[in-house]
């Protein structure tokens, strides 16, 4: 056990999916401000680059597509050559272990967990609740409490951690002509994200319809329903039954990536989201935001939000005592619970406070 040793050549694990890679951005940021000078690579899978591209946070980038037998393997032979003396794994995964290991960096920092503790050399024990399963722990503590712990000894970091994300001079070109393209250069617009990896996490489409005619017709705000490709037919829906013809645009079939998703989320007025990936983008750029959860706990991604980026967080059952998790009451928090009465009131709030 080396705790507190400051490495000189640090390799970081991110974790795969958007929202989990900006949470991580605090840790990177307490990592940059508390070790200058030191080289710091980042192992992702392919969009987490354009995710973090122009922040800094990350010298070397090694993109390497997650999964498959030999996945570990060949992420491994990736990033050997920078002869990495210390990695850093932000994710849970038996097989991100296994790829330091492969990869001879010689001390491996992580959570104990997944049959994985054997591959590491500096643990931490995941917090548990009396009855065995994981504690509720916000994504951005528990990736900073292994910074502080196993890289920084221990020690307390001052001041208050935010996520921070940077757009390219490339991406704000993107963007802005993906806005160009959807008409809405110029305006006043809010962005909605009606999707999300499960459809237990999202919202009714023809709710997200009647808050963009209302967003309109009381706020003046134009709306763009952004979405993955796959996610196409539900955007294109929505903005069809809002009946707001050219005052509403899916951004699905306009060649959204990433990249120009920053820059256009940037330049919005507010975002209205499930618990999804754009809802962190959103919170790195200050923007106010209404975030919607149904069966999922919102306080496994609790985020700290900047001045003036307020946010207002729905949950489809606030009576659901402090010590129950919403994971474990599918019914009781069903997203649909949620009434498009409470989602404009929230609305309403986050503008006033963004206007204050």
């Amino acid at each position: 056990m080396t705790r507190g040793r400051v490495p000189l050549r640090l390799l970081v694990v991110l974790p795969s999916w958007v929202g989990d890679a900006v949470m991580a951005t605090p840790a990177l940021s307490l990592i940059r401000r508390r070790m200058p000078g030191i080289l710091v690579g980042g192992l992702m899978r392919p969009g987490i680059d354009a995710l973090l591209a122009g922040s800094g946070l990350v010298d070397e980038v090694h993109v390497e597509p997650a999964g498959g037998m030999m996945g570990p393997k060949r992420a491994a032979a990736k990033v050997r050559p920078m002869r990495y003396d210390t990695a850093l794994l932000l994710t849970n995964s038996f097989s991100t272990a296994l790829t330091t290991r492969l990869a001879g960096i010689p001390r491996r920092i992580g959570y104990d967990r997944d049959l994985r503790g054997i591959l590491l050399t500096d643990t931490l024990e995941a917090p548990r609740r009396r009855d065995g399963s994981w504690a509720i722990v916000p994504a951005v503590e528990y990736y900073l409490r292994l910074v502080r712990e196993c890289l920084l000894g221990g020690e307390a970091a001052a001041g208050e951690e935010f996520l921070s994300l940077a757009v390219t001079q490339e991406q704000e070109r993107e963007g802005r002509a993906l806005l160009e393209r959807a008409g809405m250069v110029g305006v006043r617009y809010a962005v909605l994200n009606p999707g999300g990896n499960n459809p237990a996490k999202r919202w009714p489409a023809e709710r997200f319809a009647g808050l963009a005619r209302w967003l309109h017709e009381q706020h003046g705000l134009r709306c763009v329903v952004n979405g993955s490709p796959g996610e196409r037919e539900l955007t294109e829906r929505i903005v069809a039954m809002s009946g707001l013809g050219g005052l509403a645009a899916s951004l699905a079939g306009l060649g959204v990536t990433l990249g120009a998703l920053k820059q256009v989320v940037r330049e919005s007025a507010l975002m209205v989201t499930n618990d999804t990936g754009p809802r962190h983008i959103a919170a790195a750029f200050g923007v106010p935001m209404v975030s919607l959860f149904g069966p999922t706990d919102h306080r496994w991604t609790t985020i700290p939000t900047r001045p003036g980026g307020p946010e207002r967080v729905v949950v489809a059952d606030p009576t659901l005592p402090e010590e129950e998790r919403a994971n474990d009451h599918p019914e009781r928090c069903r997203i649909e619970r949620i009434e498009e009465e409470r989602v404009r009131e929230a609305c309403v709030a986050v503008l006033a406070g963004a206007s204050r």
